[in-house]
């Protein structure tokens, strides 16, 4: 915080906050988290600390990541070539492998161990844990690439119960024991369908839906399910926009009351988001915004 704010400009700040802090007060919010945020540390850092400062003022938080980059890095390390059929990783048995090793292990257990030292209670576990998230082959094509058949959230509300931030890795499982790379955006969805979170924000790397790509003042500030697909139609949802504006529709049919889409490269957002009468970001609500 700016040294130079005086400490009543720093209370009437606070003051502000308070009825936001009820609001959220145990209600279970949702955190999708990956892009440009997780690649930068000191990002990565204000990111964990948002994340702690929410839990200790009793926000029931759940934070699932991704982590495609460092997937990317370590197969690299490895000397494997990564193949795209229309945008998606193509995922052969040593690509799930290695999926698994770096998200439910380096970057799971990375991230739990920062919350912790921001003063959060954290626990991590991945989509195979309690079979979490069941899924299936969604294109063979693709191989490993799952698509969510079921979600078993008991694993997620015990962890909420003991009052543990659950740190969700998005790599799902199926009967026979397969495992699959699970994208980030849609288990979140469906996590925070399977919850009925009051709120589930998709950190991404820009500002949220804009009217014009190249003008970020403007954002469009609220629209409804049906006023998305509408943006789709005209074209103003375009590009990589449409399968996260797609997941946030699915978040509300599943039963999420709203979804931020909002930039994780933007300093503590999240409390922008959350505790301030500005926020932060596009959000998508089941209704027409009144």
């Amino acid at each position: 915080m700016d040294m130079n704010i005086s400490n009543a400009v720093r209370a009437e700040m606070l003051t502000q906050a308070l009825p936001y802090i009820k609001r959220y007060n145990n209600k279970i919010v949702v955190v999708k988290y990956g892009g440009n945020a997780m690649i930068d540390e000191q990002l990565k850092m204000q990111v964990m600390e948002d994340v702690a400062l929410l839990w200790l003022i009793g926000v029931k938080i759940v934070l699932v990541h991704g982590g495609g980059p460092e997937i990317s890095e370590m197969m690299e390390r490895l000397g494997k070539k990564t193949e795209f059929i229309d945008g998606l990783r193509v995922t052969d048995k040593e690509t799930v492998e290695i999926a698994q090793m770096v998200l439910a292990g380096k970057v799971n257990k990375t991230l739990v161990n920062l919350i912790e030292s921001k003063g959060g209670k954290a626990m991590g576990i991945s989509g195979m844990d309690g079979r979490l998230i069941e899924a299936k082959i969604k294109d063979e094509r693709l191989g490993y690439v799952g698509k969510i058949t079921n979600i078993n959230i008991a694993p997620v509300m015990d962890l909420l119960e003991k009052n543990y931030i659950p740190v969700i890795s998005t790599i799902g499982c199926d009967r026979e024991g397969n495992s699959y790379n699970i994208n980030g955006d849609t288990a979140a969805a469906f996590i925070a369908g399977a919850l009925g979170a009051e709120r589930l924000i998709m950190m991404t790397d820009i500002a949220g839906i804009l009217r014009d790509r190249d003008d970020p003042s403007s954002l469009i500030h609220y629209v409804s399910i049906d006023e998305a697909e509408e943006l789709k139609k005209q074209g103003i949802v375009s590009g990589g926009m449409i399968p996260k504006v797609e997941c946030c529709v699915e978040a509300i049919r599943e039963g999420v009351k709203n979804v931020v889409i909002m930039d994780g490269r933007v300093p503590h957002s999240i409390l922008m988001e959350l505790l301030t009468d500005e926020g932060a970001g596009t959000m998508v609500t089941g209704k027409k915004y009144e």
